[in-house]
């Protein structure tokens, strides 16, 4: 399996990459409005992101910076031709997704449960859209990623390194616009 590209091609083709960057530049438009109207209204941003459960997101922060470890070990071992570990990798990256749509599910069932709801104000606005589309980006990538591994359990070693590593990028974008999106909404303000 040759698994050595060049410097100029980027892992997982330039398809998933295009896909990526439009998400970041969207993510990030976001929350750039997020710091506009946060700086605007001051306290009422404040007051929201103090209503929020620091413990859960940072459990959260935590399932997905732990789940982006295994997929990158699990890539690892894909090209040492290991289909055992690789699979069990990417099986303990799908555990802390799972945990994280989980955890968030209970948060927002607690915001819901006292009318912390979109229509609240601007801060909650801005918090159910970004985690909401967030959410719904955990959910894809769970999803690639349970389609990679039934692959990889398939194919062994014949499966493609290009769509493991698409699959690896994508989740990893989750990862990182979560670390952009818990300390600006959870800590910042």
């Amino acid at each position: 399996m040759n698994n050595t590209k060049s410097i100029y091609y980027p892992p997982g083709g330039i398809l998933i990459w295009i896909i990526i960057y439009l998400e970041l530049i969207t993510f990030g438009m976001a929350i750039l409005a997020l710091a506009y109207y946060g700086s605007e209204e001051r306290e009422l941003f404040h007051n929201g992101s103090l209503k929020l459960n620091k413990t859960i997101g940072t459990i959260n922060t935590i399932l997905l910076l732990t789940s982006g470890f295994f997929v990158a070990k699990g890539i690892h071992f894909f090209k040492a031709s290991n289909v055992k570990k690789t699979v069990s990798y990417f099986n303990w990256a799908m555990v802390g997704g799972f945990g994280f749509l989980v955890l968030k599910s209970i948060e927002y069932y607690e915001k819901l449960a006292v009318g912390l709801d979109m229509d609240y104000n601007s801060f909650f606005t801005f918090y159910w859209l970004l985690t909401g589309f967030h959410f719904i980006h955990v959910i894809v990538g769970l999803v690639i990623l349970i389609a990679i591994t039934l692959s990889i359990r398939k194919k062994q070693t014949e499966a493609s390194f290009e769509d493991i590593e698409a699959s690896a990028s994508f989740w990893h974008m989750c990862d990182l616009i979560w670390l952009l999106l818990f300390p600006v909404l959870y800590l910042l303000f």
